[in-house]
């Protein structure tokens, strides 16, 4: 079997930067197990599978250890290969997914999810993620993710995590997002993930479900810009929309290939 496979850079307008995702259009499924046989292949943070249906687009993705409930930087890298390589005129994709229908809205190469809110509610912070970071949050918040705040971009840039001790939570399928107030923007964020292959996801949308209200409440504030500080680093425009979050970022085609399966 042959399949069609792009590399695209989402949320940069500079390749190798922002978040890599791999996307493969399909006719009709494949097993559960060889797609994600594929995802591990492809090593990459996330792999997205769709099969376009017309007027929707049944969309899912895998990482290369599990199915996620939610992508925002491959829902963005599908809609860009759609648009820009498959060739389509729309300016508005549906998908069908395991968190609802999404649509992904373009304007002049600006690529627009609307997500659902998840806004994040206080907890208490587990001692084995107190133990895995160099530095003490000021507060701790949680949705599908545990919800850090730091005093301020300073103490996101200089985190380290203790992988061995990390490691040993479980918080399948989410992670932890750590976030502050930002010197050039409104909010910066990095976001680990425990027992994963890719510790350091570079730049996450689903996580931005829960910042963006939450920062906008803080802030008092409907539309903010907002940095992902890992190495590949990437940039999102924020919108809190009530119940719904709009996310949005520029997107560049890294390759354009094929996969065989046996």
């Amino acid at each position: 079997m042959k399949l069609s496979l792009y590399q695209v850079d989402t949320f940069t307008d500079v390749l190798f930067s922002g978040n890599p995702a791999c996307v493969v259009p399909l006719d009709n499924w494949l097993d559960d197990d060889l797609l994600l046989k594929i995802a591990k292949e492809n090593a990459v943070p996330e792999t997205a599978f769709f099969v376009d249906k017309g007027d929707i687009i049944h969309l899912r993705w895998f990482t290369p250890e599990i199915e996620m409930d939610l992508c925002g930087h491959a829902t963005l890298a599908t809609a860009h290969c759609l648009r820009t390589i498959q060739g389509s005129k729309k300016n508005k994709f549906l998908f069908i997914t395991l968190s609802g229908d999404l649509t992904v809205t373009i304007n002049k190469g600006l690529y627009t999810l609307d997500f659902p809110s998840r806004m994040p509610i206080k907890a208490e912070l587990p001692e084995i993620i107190k133990r895995s970071f160099n530095v003490r949050p000021v507060e701790v918040l949680k949705s599908r993710d545990y919800v850090l705040v730091f005093k301020n971009e300073s103490d996101i840039r200089n985190i380290k995590i203790d992988r061995q001790v990390f490691d040993q939570i479980n918080l399948d399928p989410g992670g932890v997002v750590v976030t502050s107030k930002g010197d050039n923007c409104d909010f910066v964020s990095r976001y680990f993930i425990p027992q994963a292959s890719i510790l350091e996801d570079p730049v996450t949308g689903s996580t931005h479900c829960s910042l963006i209200p939450y920062w906008a409440e803080k802030l008092n504030k409907k539309n903010m810009v907002a940095f992902q500080l890992s190495e590949r680093k990437g940039r999102l425009e924020c919108v809190n929309n009530g119940e719904r979050v709009l996310i949005s970022g520029h997107a560049k085609t890294y390759s354009k290939g094929k996969l065989w399966t046996e």
